[in-house]
């Protein structure tokens, strides 16, 4: 016997068995009983939802002698019998992707002109009709305006978009929906029934989620799953079968973020990662997961879940133990994760610190484990001053010594020595020289400069990454924003400055006056470091000079730099104008 895939064994052949478009066809089996038929109907939506499935079973029930009371057709007469032999010709159907000039539809409309011979109706089925070419639909467009009364155009269309707009107008539109996941298991269940298939729900609802909406690719997955299965539909199989991730790890995963657990969520995406899963396909996974969890946290949202009944009962246990606010967090950590990650150089890098920050969400932050915030880790300027504290806390405990053995011998031969004349008028003052002391606590005392002169090692002298002009000087704000509080002064009027690369990978500054020239030289080394580490390479050059008199200008503040905006573009005034817009 003939093998018949499901998708083709199990096409709908009446109204009443076409899953997931109830409100389409009882329209259509309406417009049959009434006789009330338009010339024209154009089918829309996506891939295998019944868009051409739909166009057959109305043609058939237009020509049907005897169509009965709900308007289906009879499937006894004569013109439903040529059209289950496929020998009908009162219907017509034409693929337009390969049949898509001007000749094509010149011959198609002569063929409106004969009469039907059997039936009332010649209907003519135009499926994938976007494909026509311009010069085709307007050679279509006049017979579509004024068809003869014998004739009814049904189109279908998975792009409407691309339909000219004088098409569309003089076409009832039916807008297919897509098949939800309840609706695709059920009616997979009914085919394994048929077949003789056993299954689990639960694969069942892998299929359904797999297909996206679509019931023609879940027909397709149940046949390939059952050849895999061998009859035996099961929930594991098919996660092997088709290459999917397995929701247990989505599951895991969140239930590890929610308990801190860095560690055991770093070893179960190294897990995932070695089964050759990429990593923004596990973001991805991960973000629809938590958004449903999201959904399943309200009861008026639940119906949003597509996903099995036994899916949303373990939704809605999970969205018991994660708060709102740590939902919320992991999704915009993972939107972060999405957009940069193809533009990432470590791409598992980033995924790792995804989830760790994922981690550190629901963390207090006096808790030790916890610490900072990824958004407040320190920069090498920290650690800079880190380095520096012991060695300086070591001079000064040298230099305590020599002084205070100093001082207790002064103060010693003071009290000693007996005055001249000791009468309190003729007793002179004694001066306490305060100038060695104060010059030796000054050369204990480092600059900031001082702390920051030595050369620190660039650690990725391997990478050498492009950057542009806008990375560049986006970085060097960041750099800016977290240099050390005793360097605020600096960093201010560092921020003003606009570094650009002259030569890549070499960097050249413009800095306006002498001083600040020489303090940026004393940290060119752990700028250069910075720069390379967060630009992602490690050969960049940062060169220094100081700005010519025509380079100088006034730096403005942000009401001047308003005003002269206004100034410039008055469509910016008038837009303040109308809206009422102030600087705050």
């Amino acid at each position: 016997m003939e093998y018949i895939v499901s998708a083709r064994k199990y096409r709908p052949m009446t109204f009443d068995s076409v899953v997931g478009q109830s409100a389409l066809t009882t329209t259509l089996k309406n417009a049959v009983k009434s006789g009330k038929l338009a010339h024209a109907y154009l089918f829309c939506g996506p891939r295998g939802v019944g868009k051409t499935t739909c166009a057959r079973i109305f043609a058939k029930a237009i020509n049907c002698l005897e169509p009965t009371d709900e308007g289906e057709a009879c499937n006894h007469c004569e013109s439903c019998q040529a059209f289950n032999e496929q020998r009908s010709y009162n219907i017509f159907e034409l693929d337009a992707a390969s049949n898509n000039s001007v000749e094509n539809i010149k011959s198609l409309m002569e063929q409106t002109r004969i009469p039907p011979q059997v039936g009332k109706y010649k209907v003519f089925i135009i499926d994938e009709v976007h494909m026509l070419s311009t010069q085709a639909f307007n050679a279509f467009l006049k017979t579509l305006e004024e068809p003869p009364a014998h004739v009814i155009f049904i189109l279908a269309t998975t792009e409407k978009h691309k339909i000219l707009p004088t098409i569309i107008s003089r076409c009832q539109i039916y807008d297919f929906e897509r098949m939800t996941v309840p609706n695709i298991i059920e009616h997979l269940k009914m085919v394994a029934q048929k077949e003789g298939i056993t299954y689990e729900e639960e694969a069942l609802g892998v299929i359904a989620e797999k297909a996206d909406g679509g019931m023609r690719d879940a027909l397709s997955i149940f046949d390939q799953a059952a050849s895999f299965c061998q009859g035996n539909i099961t929930y594991a199989k098919v996660v092997e079968d088709l290459n999917v991730l397995d929701s247990e790890n989505y599951f895991q995963l969140t239930d590890l973020c929610l308990q801190n657990k860095v560690s055991d969520a770093m070893v179960l995406l190294n897990q995932i990662i070695g089964k050759g899963f990429d990593g923004s396909h596990l973001i991805s996974g991960l973000a629809s997961h938590v958004r449903n969890v999201l959904m399943a946290k309200d009861p008026q949202t639940i119906p949003l879940l597509e996903v099995s009944q036994q899916q949303a009962e373990r939704y809605k246990e999970q969205a018991q133990k994660c708060p709102t606010k740590f939902l919320y967090q992991a999704l915009k950590i993972m939107n972060e994760c999405d957009i940069n990650y193809r533009q990432s150089s470590n791409k598992r890098l980033l995924v790792e610190l995804t989830l760790i920050r994922m981690a550190q969400i629901t963390q207090d932050d006096d808790s030790p484990a916890a610490g900072r915030s990824p958004k407040r880790l320190k920069s090498l300027f920290r650690k800079m001053m880190a380095q520096s504290q012991p060695a300086t806390a070591q001079q000064v405990a040298a230099a305590e010594k020599p002084m205070q053995r100093q001082t207790q011998a002064t103060l010693h031969r003071q009290a000693t020595e007996k005055p001249a004349n000791d009468t309190p008028e003729a007793k002179p003052k004694q001066k306490l020289n305060l100038g060695a002391i104060g010059m030796t606590f000054g050369s204990l005392r480092k600059s900031p400069e001082v702390e920051a002169r030595q050369e620190p090692e660039i650690t990725n002298r391997n990478e050498n990454a492009n950057f542009t002009n806008e990375d560049l000087q986006r970085e060097w704000l960041a750099m800016c924003q977290r240099m050390p509080q005793r360097m605020t002064g600096m960093a201010q009027r560092m921020r003003n400055m606009t570094p650009v690369v002259s030569t890549f990978p070499e960097i050249e500054v413009v800095v306006d006056n002498q001083i600040l020239l020489d303090q940026m030289n004393s940290i060119k080394g752990r700028i250069r470091a910075t720069m390379a580490q967060v630009l992602h390479n490690g050969n960049i050059n940062i060169s220094l000079r100081m700005a010519s008199k025509e380079e100088i200008k006034p730096i403005l503040s942000r009401r001047e730099l308003f005003d002269e905006m206004r100034q410039n573009n008055k469509a910016i005034e008038k837009m303040r104008q109308l809206l009422d817009l102030e600087l705050a």
